[in-house]
């Protein structure tokens, strides 16, 4: 087993995230608003706790991510170049593979093995849980550096 650290600059914490050699070849489903993101929509939320580390470690484990939204033409690029910027690039958006071109026979649903989306019942449960319920390791998270971003975003909040 190998611990790879993962910083993310915004909201200056890090965490240890246990990550197995073990390729998971699994195909996710990932919906954006709500999900990834905080939901805003038509614009972008600001991104939820963990959402890029976890995409990113995914990735890793030789999961196949989809972006599976209801945002389309402009709001969807933007979504994706948001992504993009923040280091997940997706195997495919709103299709089962890259090259599906969408037409009468092809099925809305998009083939996934796992499907991650803020309105499946019981809520979204956090990124943590999301990577545990996936791959069965725990986020090993140092907690004084998380409660101090915590922390700060609340009062940034409030003063606006």
């Amino acid at each position: 087993m190998t611990t790879a650290v993962l910083r993310r600059s915004s909201f200056s914490f890090t965490f240890d995230l246990l990550i197995n050699n073990m390729d998971l070849n699994l195909k996710i489903a990932v919906d954006f608003d709500g999900t990834i993101v905080e939901h805003q929509y038509p614009a972008i939320g600001e991104v939820k706790l963990f959402a890029f580390e976890t995409l990113k470690a995914l990735q890793k484990r030789g999961c196949r991510l989809i972006l599976w939204t209801f945002r389309t033409g402009q709001e969807l690029d933007e979504a994706v170049e948001f992504c993009r910027n923040n280091g997940v690039e997706f195997y495919a958006v709103n299709a089962n593979y890259p090259e599906e071109v969408m037409d009468e026979n092809t099925s809305r649903k998009i083939d996934a093995d796992i499907y991650i989306d803020d309105k499946n019942l019981g809520g979204f449960p956090g990124w943590p849980e999301v990577w545990r319920m996936i791959t069965g390791d725990e986020m090993k998270i140092r907690e004084d550096k998380v409660k101090r971003s915590l922390r700060s975003r609340l009062f940034r909040k409030r003063n606006k």
